[in-house]
């Protein structure tokens, strides 16, 4: 009896050693979690507190260079704004565009969205073969249709039957990358048949089967001057005139970074901004309607400035008419045109006397009549798809 007693006696006070073990072990690990959980909790505040202080002190852009556009500024404290909400949207917009290390964090998200989630674009960007390029789909022929009315327009206004019409359209790099690349595609095709037929009133020039996506900047919306000298060619012969052709081809020393680098975030490399000269186009006067001044058909300072594209005839200019002194002809042309015919014109002023472009995004067509005379010119509409399927921004 006494020896089954001290052996339960024995038992006992194994089970509360074991226990009291136990005890201390959990303690232990609860105080080493514990210790992590306030770790990451500290951690976490440091970070945060750091943002709010750097995003607090540090100088604050008012430009994106990499995005081309404006960032937005800090809300207006007041009652009113408060009230309305106003504020509290505005700023959540200003905390966006002004936190710190911006630009690292959006690449770091692109990147991540592209190699760890396999997303295929980027803010509506996407990448094929070396190409940056935005999405632009569906056709919306409502579109097509309210373009071809504000061309209409301008014909009854200002043109009579002697005036000859041509309607060009110009694709953009979807037309050449998008569907290889597995992306949404309009069919360029039919968007130009469209057009044409819509256009009625005016004669059609193609000038697709003329390029391919190297014709085009790779980080950039627009083509490139240099390698677009037969679309110049082949719309000077459709219009009754005959070019030069003695090119000359220069390099900006600079790189080049388009406006879809920024917006894509992902690092492509830079390429070179070329730009076309000549006898005539060395010869032409340029007069800049919107600002009432003589302009040089390069513009070096806007070519070293955020976007070197704008230094093909000073960039978005709602006016301008170039004057080629040493034309052996006395034909005049005026070009409807967005930014691609900045590039484009230069390479037409040897087979014309005058050249007036007006872009209709920037002045309504009902003041043309104070700058332009229309009398013995023959006219232009030369548009790329991306403006024609947007064709609210057009006046």
């Amino acid at each position: 009896m006494n020896a089954e007693h001290g052996k339960d006696e024995k038992m006992v006070r194994n089970a509360k050693l074991e226990k009291s073990a136990g005890f201390e072990k959990n303690t232990g690990m609860e105080e080493r979690t514990g210790k992590g959980d306030r770790l990451l909790c500290m951690t976490f505040l440091f970070l945060l507190a750091a943002g709010f202080l750097l995003c607090l002190f540090l100088p604050k852009a008012g430009y994106s260079d990499s995005e081309r556009r404006k960032l937005t500024p800090a809300p207006a404290l007041s009652a009113e704004n408060v009230w309305s909400g106003r504020f509290m949207s505005g700023f959540e917009a200003y905390a966006a565009d002004a936190f710190p290390f911006r630009d690292s964090f959006r690449r770091i998200k692109a990147l991540t969205a592209r190699n760890v989630f396999l997303r295929q674009d980027n803010n509506g960007i996407y990448e094929a073969d070396g190409f940056l390029a935005a999405l632009e789909y569906p056709m919306n022929e409502a579109s097509l249709m309210r373009a071809a009315e504000r061309f209409r327009f301008i014909c009854r206004k200002y043109l009579t039957d002697e005036n000859q019409v041509y309607l060009c359209v110009i694709p953009d790099k979807n037309c050449f990358l998008a569907e290889e690349g597995g992306h949404p595609s309009m069919d360029y095709a039919e968007f130009e048949k469209r057009m044409a037929e819509l256009a009625d009133f005016a004669e059609y020039i193609p000038i697709s089967d003329l390029l391919e996506k190297d014709d085009y900047y790779k980080t950039d919306t627009h083509w490139r001057q240099e390698r677009i000298t037969d679309v110049a060619d082949r719309l000077a012969r459709a219009m009754g005139t005959a070019l030069l052709g003695d090119y000359e081809v220069h390099t900006l020393e600079r790189d080049f970074y388009g406006v879809y680098y920024g917006q894509a975030a992902l690092p492509i490399a830079p390429e070179h901004l070329q730009y076309v000269t000549g006898e005539d186009i060395r010869a032409c006067e340029v007069y800049d309607w919107q600002n009432s001044r003589e302009i040089p058909v390069y513009d070096m300072e806007k070519a070293a400035g955020r976007d070197p594209y704008e230094m093909f005839l000073s960039g978005s200019i709602s006016l301008l008419t170039i004057r080629n002194p040493d034309a052996g002809t006395e034909k005049k042309l005026v070009i409807f045109r967005d930014s691609f015919g900045s590039s484009l014109a230069p390479l037409l002023v040897s087979g014309y006397s005058q050249i007036v472009l007006a872009d209709i995004r920037y002045i309504h067509p009902d003041h043309l009549e104070r700058f332009v005379d229309f009398e013995n010119c023959d006219v232009l509409f030369l548009y790329s798809t991306l403006v024609l399927n947007h064709s609210d921004t057009l006046k």
